[in-house]
């Protein structure tokens, strides 16, 4: 089967459809949106609702149709949204108070371990509480793509965090997510969990759905995925997700 003729197209939003934290482009707006009408997609990232909507769903207008094909699995697949003429969750896992605090412990004891000290200039919180999901942010939730992008390329400060946390959080999932971000849920919640989600709302196998993801490697959130035996495509950029979807849209 090839990937066009599967029934549903899955794809990460940030380093896959847009820049980490931009919006989509005018190229790819029109191939996703081209792609939209004939087929089933769903978009997932570790960002929350808020996101989305600046990211992807304004490049829509306000044609209520547009998004009858769309499924949005936000916050690392913790929740599941459909539109019913708005949007509207079929679930979402979570996390209670304890949870959060027990989070919240670890990763700033986690911080004090690797001996990481807070940017002199940050934008917005470097920890927030996303309710179904903690997220720690390097430079904060908002930082520009261009500083993102230099803070940690080659995954070294957050690796070194990977190892502190999971140590120290063994009932909870935590991945890399972004370019400067970790995210932290409930043990098996996560993008795979997600997909699995849609298969049960859609009645589907999961030969019958395909994922596209820049962050498929054992420390990333897309790489959950894979165990779920969707079939996936790997890319490096918006450049080789746009080369895809001509392919398709054509």
């Amino acid at each position: 089967m090839t990937a066009y003729s599967k029934q549903v197209i899955i794809f990460s939003l940030n380093g896959t459809l847009t820049p980490n934290g931009q919006g989509m482009d005018a190229e790819t707006s029109r191939l996703f949106t081209g792609l939209l009408a004939n087929k089933k997609i769903a978009v997932t990232s570790g960002c929350g609702m808020s996101k989305f909507e600046t990211q992807l769903l304004k490049e829509f207008g306000t044609s209520p149709d547009r998004f009858s094909n769309l499924y949005l699995l936000p916050l690392s697949g913790t929740k599941l949204l459909t539109w019913k003429g708005t949007w509207v969750e079929s679930y979402s896992e979570h996390l209670s108070p304890p949870q959060k605090e027990e989070i919240m412990t670890a990763l700033n004891r986690t911080l004090k371990v690797i001996g990481w000290t807070e940017p002199s200039v940050s934008y917005g919180s470097i920890i927030q509480d996303r309710g179904s999901q903690v997220t720690f942010s390097g430079l904060g939730e908002n930082a520009p793509f261009e500083k993102k992008s230099e803070w940690d390329p080659s995954r070294a400060i957050r690796e070194k965090m990977l190892v502190e946390l999971r140590s120290k959080l063994i009932n909870y999932d935590v991945r890399i997510g972004g370019m400067t971000s970790i995210d932290i849920t409930k043990r098996g919640v996560n993008k795979g969990y997600g997909v699995r989600k849609l298969e049960e709302l859609l009645k589907l196998q999961p030969e019958a759905m395909i994922f596209v993801g820049d962050a498929i490697f054992p420390e990333g959130n897309d790489f959950p995925i894979k165990a779920t035996g969707v079939d996936c495509i790997p890319v490096k950029s918006v450049a080789d997700t746009k080369e895809l979807l001509k392919s398709w849209v054509a």
